[in-house]
């Protein structure tokens, strides 16, 4: 039988997503800086030889990478700090191969 996860409670599913949510929201801010000091560096470095081709490229990987690195940690730490986690059935759990 498959334990019930505490994200089925609505009440505990709305404070862990409004956390996730928060997170993405400083996280979205932490890459707009990441963004804008990868473009100085570029600048500072590369001087009139830097293109729009090569802003734009920048933008979006240093941005993106950025996010998804908080998206993914953020998604972890929601299933960990809701107790999702917990509320697995590991089938292994007896197997003395796996477990020693």
């Amino acid at each position: 039988m498959v334990k019930p996860s505490p994200l089925d409670n609505r009440d505990t599913s709305n404070v862990a997503w409004a956390r996730y949510r928060r997170l993405m929201r400083g996280m979205s801010i932490v890459s707009l800086l990441a963004v804008v000091g990868a473009l100085s560096w570029l600048r500072f470095t590369m001087g009139e030889a830097l293109t729009i081709h090569m802003m734009i490229a920048t933008a979006a990987g240093v941005g993106l990478s950025v996010m998804l690195g908080a998206a993914l940690m953020g998604l972890v730490f929601l299933s960990s700090g809701s107790g999702h986690d917990e509320s697995i059935d590991d089938p292994f759990k007896d197997d003395p191969d796996l477990n020693p």
